[in-house]
């Protein structure tokens, strides 16, 4: 029997109706572009998160995570409130709680049901644990009661809950990352009008390996900084007389800049605007075939990152620098920064060697043993059960 499956019955008394997941992410490019309406394009992960479900006849939702120690947490739907979910190792529920109360405000009929949560998508890596929790929970609690959605939708309601039940003003681009993605294709995404494109992104048949480097340093885009730099970007648009940062063109960046009397400002659209035009070269590279040549932007892109939008970290840029000076085609941060993952695109033989630099630097620094792993762009969420 599937594990959550087990862990349902197990709990709970009874099999479970179904078991849905969904999988965690990694963005190749485009990062802190979504809530400025820009491009990016990420791929789902063969990490997942397993939600186990089956309907009550009451309003209770249960919930209960076998990776977190905080047992059987149980709320009432009709009680749910932004920011009223229990703190401490209970935190994790806001989550599945949000989606419910997202779902429920958008006037979807759903009920209450029990929860049994399992994952093996990272935590606190920029891998998007959040985001794969709460679309396989929405995914659970709408077949549940007879309204599947489409994928689009599905993660704008997890968005949703995560921007206005748990508190993180985030864009919809790893929500969207975990609903749409497709195996063997990164996800083109625009986020203002939520058009996809599947480009095929197959390392191996190019020789290469694309690698993720968990830092180990957890990060939360809770406090406050995450939400600083979206507050500045929209400053910075309104200074512009835009609707967003994805209205500046490219060719018209320099001229916008000189109008732009705060310093923080101007470096924070120089990032938006460099990086939705990384997202499009990026992608013509892959569309050509051209994968290795695709490693010089990510790596062009770390420093955006590290200096323009100052959400890196010295454990990032210890990754980033030491797989370059290991051979990589080029390396840069992913997620929303402050910490988590790294990635790295490198010839297939070098990965061990690549491998034992990035873990010798850090030994050398003092710092926490990295986990390395391989990136393979993975199927989004589905019902396995």
């Amino acid at each position: 029997m599937n594990r959550a499956a087990q862990g349902f019955q197990d709990l709970y008394g009874s099999p479970p109706e179904g078991v849905w997941s969904a999988p965690g992410r990694v963005n190749l490019i485009g990062e802190h572009t979504d809530y400025n309406d820009g491009f990016a394009l990420p791929f789902a992960l063969p990490q997942r998160t397993e939600v186990a479900a089956a309907r009550r006849t009451d309003r209770t939702l249960r919930l209960h995570s076998a990776d977190v120690p905080s047992g059987v947490v149980t709320l009432d739907l009709t009680d749910l409130t932004p920011g009223g979910t229990p703190r401490g190792p209970a935190g994790w529920t806001a989550y599945p709680a949000g989606v419910a109360w997202a779902l429920l405000e958008a006037g979807l009929p759903v009920g209450g049901a029990d929860l049994y949560v399992r994952s093996d998508v990272p935590t606190g890596a920029g891998l998007s644990s959040s985001a794969a929790l709460e679309v396989a929970t929405a995914m659970a609690l709408t077949e549940l009661y007879g309204i599947p959605l489409p994928g689009a939708e599905l993660a704008t309601l997890a968005r949703r809950a995560e921007n206005a039940y748990v508190g993180v003003p985030c864009g919809v681009m790893d929500q969207m990352a975990s609903a749409c993605s497709s195996a063997g294709h990164a996800l083109h995404l625009d986020t203002r009008t939520l058009e996809q494109r599947h480009i095929p992104f197959d390392c191996a048949a190019s020789g290469l390996r694309l690698l993720v480097i968990d830092t180990r340093v957890k990060h939360d885009l809770a406090d406050g900084a995450y939400a600083a730099r979206r507050s500045s970007c929209h400053r910075a648009a309104a200074a512009l007389g835009l609707p967003a940062l994805r209205d500046l063109a490219y060719a018209d960046l320099p001229e916008a800049l000189s109008r732009l009397a705060d310093p923080i400002g101007r470096r924070r659209v120089r990032h938006i605007v460099t990086e939705n035009e990384r997202v499009l070269r990026v992608e013509a590279e892959l569309r050509a075939g051209r994968l290795r040549a695709a490693g010089p932007l990510l790596t062009e892109g770390h420093a955006s990152l590290r200096d323009d939008y100052e959400v890196s970290c010295p454990e990032l840029d210890l990754a980033v620098a030491t797989a370059n000076a290991a051979g990589a085609y080029g390396a840069r941060m992913t997620g929303g920064g402050f910490g988590g993952s790294a990635l790295a695109l490198i010839d297939a033989e070098a990965e061990a060697e690549v491998t034992r630099a990035v873990e010798g630097a850090f030994a050398g620094a003092g710092f926490t043993a990295p986990h390395v792993t391989r990136a393979v762009p993975a199927a989004g969420a589905g019902r396995i059960l």
